[in-house]
């Protein structure tokens, strides 16, 4: 079992930076492969960030690709989403997620063991 607690979200102007922070407890946080996804009104949760247990690869959906980064700090238990050049089209709530094994596809979200509460981010234009 682990606990997910997303924070870092808030109402920014389009083009501004956030940083959005997830952090872990319970199980060991190095065996998770860890998730950003998101959601806006009307719409479907998707996709937006995966990286694997030793950060050694990281995967992105084409519409961040470029202005988000995913990274992770193991001795602190936490994953981080880094992002630039906001529009207002990623206005969403974020959820962080953790899966503890490799699966088919990163953008599955019921390939997805564990999520968090979300934290609203909303880009004004």
């Amino acid at each position: 079992q682990v606990q997910l607690v997303e924070s870092g979200g808030g109402l920014v102007q389009a083009g501004d930076s956030l940083r959005l922070s997830c952090a872990a407890s319970g199980r060991t946080f190095s065996s998770y492969y860890m998730g950003w996804f998101r959601q806006a009104p009307g719409k479907e949760r998707e996709f937006v960030a995966a990286i694997t247990r030793s950060s050694g690869n990281t995967y992105y959906a084409d519409s961040v690709k470029g202005r988000f980064t995913i990274s992770r700090d193991n001795a602190k238990n936490t994953v981080y989403l880094q992002m630039n050049s906001l529009r207002p089209e990623d206005t969403a709530v974020y959820y962080c997620a953790a899966r503890f094994l490799y699966g088919r596809s990163w953008t599955l979200a019921s390939e997805y063991d564990y999520w968090g509460q979300g934290t609203q981010v909303t880009v004004s234009s």
